[in-house]
């Protein structure tokens, strides 16, 4: 689920937190990035989650109607139970590995917060993409998926009281909310009739290596603060070193650290990594003005044979 470029942002966040705070504890900062890495699980388990909390909604929304004797807008649907027969939607509902995983973290945040349900689901019933849904006359998985994607991405993604909820509740979940969008929209799109239970919840890190990787990234740019220092005075003609923003500062060390420390990761995946992060956190200048300072610092290292690189590497 989690990039080796997502493991770099939690460590760029991590060494960032450090500064602000003025506090110089590894191990502090060491389990900061563990649990900031955990939480982005946990955020994509509740996004997930939403969608259940969507369709139990819905089923009560109809159970209800069913038992009124004035017509409704649901009563002119050909089928008012669609909705609440979609297949993606009822695979996520019967997911026993979504409920344990929910269980085991005490995730009742939606039991707890039902009023942004009920927001979505306003939405949701109310949009021109649940009502084509409810009236083309289709039943097949390819239709219910495809409802559930035009749903999640333009009502239930973008939506301002949904960002503002967890924005509140995590800090590091501003970043990590369009990456989790991001990745179940790819997830969704795959899923067919056959997806199990263990598809809709793949595992946060591809192996162990990427949390060792996360670790070492951390803890060696933290420790050689002073010899990352050094390496980017001479580099920037232009620029005092307490003029250097501080993301940016935080950028050049994690990808010296890298460039130095890491032989597996090519050369060209580092500098490229570290580019496009700054493009995303950083401004358009200061962007330019780190590819400047690590290409300068990339020919130095090959040319003195201090860049040692060795296999295909992984990214």
């Amino acid at each position: 689920m989690l990039t080796r470029r997502h493991i770099r942002v939690k460590v760029m966040q991590c060494i960032y937190a450090l500064i602000q705070s003025k506090d110089d504890s590894l191990e502090k900062q060491e389990k900061f990035l563990k649990v900031s890495i955990e939480n982005m699980y946990v955020l994509y388990l509740l996004v997930l989650s939403l969608l259940a909390e969507l369709h139990q909604l819905a089923n009560r929304h109809v159970n209800r109607t069913s038992k009124k004797y004035l017509a409704t807008e649901e009563d002119h649907y050909p089928d008012r139970e669609k909705f609440v027969k979609n297949r993606l939607l009822l695979q996520i509902v019967n997911n026993e590995s979504l409920k344990a995983a929910l269980s085991k973290r005490k995730l009742n945040n939606w039991y707890l917060n039902e009023e942004y349900v009920k927001i979505i689901y306003k939405e949701v019933v109310s949009s021109t993409i649940y009502k084509d849904y409810m009236t083309n006359g289709r039943d097949d998985y390819e239709d219910d998926r495809e409802v559930i994607l035009q749903l999640f991405k333009n009502i239930i993604a973008p939506n301002d009281k949904i960002y503002e909820y967890f924005e509140d509740d995590k800090l590091t979940w501003v970043d990590d909310i369009p990456i989790v969008n991001t990745y179940l929209m790819k997830r969704l799109r795959k899923a067919n009739e056959n997806s199990n239970d263990k598809f809709f919840l793949p595992a946060l890190l591809k192996d162990e290596q990427d949390m060792e990787y996360a670790n070492d990234l951390l803890t060696k740019t933290l420790l050689n603060d002073a010899k990352w220092e050094k390496e980017i005075e001479g580099k920037t003609p232009n620029w005092d070193n307490d003029r250097i923003a501080e993301i940016d500062s935080i950028i050049l060390k994690m990808a010296i650290c890298e460039l130095l420390n890491f032989p597996s990761i090519p050369e060209k995946v580092t500098l490229n990594e570290y580019l496009e992060i700054a493009k995303e956190y950083s401004t358009p200048k200061s962007s330019i003005f780190i590819n400047g300072v690590l290409d300068k610092l990339a020919k130095e290292y090959k040319s003195t044979g201090r860049l040692q690189k060795i296999g295909r590497g992984l990214q």
